[in-house]
């Protein structure tokens, strides 16, 4: 095995590890529903209502964004703020944001395989080892996913530790959901 075939092994093994991680830091899975449906969550109640002033000016709930990096352009990229009062998971505030997320078949609600119906399931996606096409079955692949992020009100972007059922966002911060391949985008720009 060459020296780029062990390191696309290694790099491949690293993100499936990074993944998984983020499933061993959420909760127990909840029975397969819709991510489009509020999960029971033990955070207070809060109201909730999307509105479309998150590019327009300072959002005083969540500014919910979705970028579809690599996959440009893309109808599933969209920027709303939605306005809430209370701790919220990221599931309900996409909810309200009217974001459709979908998972796989093994993992329904704890990971996130298309946002808005994208990528379509026969679209190809280019990356360095040729096209793939996403088939949302058991984990997305290791060089082409939809991963979570969270920004506090004044600090960096930080990779999500839980999934989208679990994961809380708080009046202030920003939730991004961004498609890399191969590594790319790294990170949120915005």
């Amino acid at each position: 095995m060459t020296f780029s075939k062990i390191r696309t092994a290694a790099a491949s093994s690293l993100a499936a590890a990074g993944l998984l991680f983020a499933l061993a830091a959420c909760s127990a899975p909840a029975a397969p529903q819709s991510s489009t449906s509020a999960p029971a969550s033990s955070a207070p109640s809060s109201s909730a209502a999307p509105s479309s002033s998150a590019a327009s000016g300072p959002c005083t709930g969540v500014k919910v964004i979705v970028d579809s990096g690599a996959l440009k352009p893309s109808a599933a990229d969209t920027s709303v703020c939605v306005s809430l009062d209370a701790p919220t998971t990221a599931a309900k505030v996409l909810d309200e944001a009217k974001v459709k997320t979908e998972g796989t078949t093994q993992y329904p609600t704890e990971l996130v395989c298309r946002v808005n119906g994208v990528p379509a399931a026969d679209v190809d996606i280019t990356h360095k080892g040729g096209t793939y096409r996403e088939e949302c079955g058991k984990m997305p692949a290791a060089f082409a996913y939809w991963s979570i992020w969270v920004k506090p009100a004044t600090g960096d972007w930080a990779y999500a530790q839980e999934g989208l059922a679990t994961q809380q966002v708080k009046p202030g911060e920003s939730l991004e959901l961004l498609f890399t391949v191969d590594g790319a985008p790294a990170a949120p720009t915005a």
